[in-house]
């Protein structure tokens, strides 16, 4: 149970027991639930879809649920976007990059990344919403989105020096972790959508991988504003994909 408190605490704004008790080795080792984490974010956004759509246009049903995500998570994952959209941006060496991704302020870059991959979001989601398909699909990309970090969390280290918040997943994640982790994506993509969930898991794979070899080409490694930028990545992909496939 600590782990999922952990993972819920370092994940969301959801108060726990004990959350001020946690160190990094506690947030590492709740890597093992944080696609578990997801799954529960999940159900609050699917309890919220069922209060609002059809009571409301699937549009502003799709910004309402993103806006309560956004309020559940502290919005953690949208300003990874924006920082590192604005570091690998506009950075031309590691320590430029690094710098930038530290600066609270959003610049150009972060703004169109965050403009697309919410827009992007938005849209699909709405159009998951009106063809009945928006449950399984909050489900699948909160999911398989938080599972990402895990295994790039586990297989490239951390890029700063100086340390930061990531380095918790980098430097206490383990094959337990990650077998745990990616056995609950699993379960739950393929388990959910069948087939097309094997193809989400695998899209996502892929992704993260590629960000991945991005990032350690860059700045040689990973830190939590890339792993958070991979999150929002890897969910405007599962949408994208829900539909796609149909």
């Amino acid at each position: 149970m600590k782990r999922l408190f952990a993972g819920i605490a370092f994940l969301s704004r959801i108060p726990v027991p004990g959350a001020a008790s946690f160190d990094a080795a506690d947030v590492g080792r709740s890597t093992l639930c944080f696609p578990v984490v997801g799954a529960l974010l999940a159900l609050v956004l699917v309890g919220v879809r069922h209060a609002v759509h059809p009571l409301l246009p699937a549009t502003v049903a799709a910004f309402l649920l993103l806006g309560v995500l956004a309020l559940l998570t502290g919005a953690l994952h949208l300003d990874g976007l924006a920082d590192m959209a604005d570091g690998f941006g506009g950075g031309r060496t590691k320590e430029d990059v690094l710098r930038i991704m530290r600066d609270h302020v959003i610049g150009a870059y972060g703004g169109v990344a965050l403009l697309f991959v919410v827009g992007l979001k938005v849209s699909a989601l709405a159009a998951l919403l009106a063809r009945g398909q928006a449950d399984a699909a909050l489900l699948v990309a909160l999911v398989l989105g938080r599972w990402a970090s895990v295994p790039l969390g586990w297989l490239l280290p951390y890029a700063r020096r100086s340390g930061g918040l990531g380095m918790a997943i980098t430097d206490h994640v383990g094959r337990v972790e990650v077998l745990g982790a990616t056995l609950v994506a699993v379960g739950v993509a393929v388990g959910l959508m069948g087939w097309k969930g094997g193809v989400a898991l695998g899209a996502v794979a892929v992704v993260s991988a590629l960000q991945g070899w991005w990032c350690m080409k860059r700045i040689d490694g990973i830190t939590g504003d890339t792993l958070g930028a991979n999150t929002e990545v890897c969910e405007a992909l599962v949408f994208v994909l829900t539909l796609a496939l149909g």
